[in-house]
């Protein structure tokens, strides 16, 4: 009766994960031979595991990551892609974001920039940082939506506060003057604060000539190539090396 009592109070209290260890530690007679102390540090580790575990499930999913099984640990470097192992153990560890650096992976379509993102994107939710991952050209569309709809300032608000975001598909397509002002808007609440990463086929020495507007051409750049770890993908596409073999 009393432990029935007790499961049912650490419920009320919002105590899940050790309601779940003390049902189990019950049902184990091995557990009654453990001290009150070894019993009871073994209740709050299963609280704090069961707590970290939902709140990494939250941010990933509130990331989107367009590809949501990539991670850090399964980064391949060679097929001639040259990239700096040191490099990237630097960019797993997340003190570039912690520091409010940015990251710009450049390479031609296939070569894994977007998983790459997606990768550092899962590696920052699981040291408990905010991630939103967005394709350019589809952040332009909700903007223009939220100037219509008058949600422009809570959606930067919202931007503004994510320790990461990633931008994917830079430079598909030529912006509008519209579309340049908020994409300063948006980096301009980060600079300092939060980090961007942006991946993109065109090298970063042609950004100037696409934004097509000098004077915010370089009020842009200088928000986001400025404390900016670059790097630029090279080999063959990936997409390539693991078609399906013919039948």
């Amino acid at each position: 009766m009393l432990t029935e009592y007790t499961l049912n109070t650490l419920k009320a209290l919002r105590l899940p994960g050790m309601a779940a260890a003390f049902e189990e530690q019950s049902a184990n007679p091995a557990a009654q031979s453990l001290s009150f102390d070894e019993r009871f540090g073994m209740l709050v580790d299963c609280e704090l595991t069961w707590r970290d575990n939902r709140r990494l499930s939250r941010l990933l999913r509130e990331a989107r990551l367009k590809s949501s099984q990539a991670c850090v640990e399964d980064i391949r470097y060679g097929e001639g892609r040259k990239l700096d192992k040191s490099l990237m153990a630097q960019l797993a560890n997340c003190h570039w974001i912690h520091n409010h650096q940015n990251l710009i992976l450049t390479g031609a379509t296939g070569c894994g920039k977007t998983w790459l993102a997606c990768a550092l994107g899962n590696a920052a939710c699981r040291q408990g940082l905010s991630v939103i991952y967005v394709r350019t050209p589809r952040l332009f569309e909700e903007l223009r939506i939220a100037h219509g709809d008058g949600s422009f300032s809570r959606r930067l608000s919202a931007l503004a506060k994510t320790d990461l975001l990633i931008s994917d598909d830079w430079g598909l397509s030529p912006l509008d003057q519209g579309e340049r002002n908020d994409l300063l808007e948006v980096l301009d609440d980060r600079v300092a604060s939060r980090s961007t990463l942006i991946t993109s086929q065109l090298p970063t020495e042609h950004w100037h000539d696409y934004l097509n507007d000098p004077t915010l051409a370089d009020a842009i750049l200088d928000r986001v190539l400025h404390a900016a770890h670059k790097i630029s993908l090279t080999g063959e596409s990936l997409r390539k090396q693991h078609k399906p073999a013919a039948i």
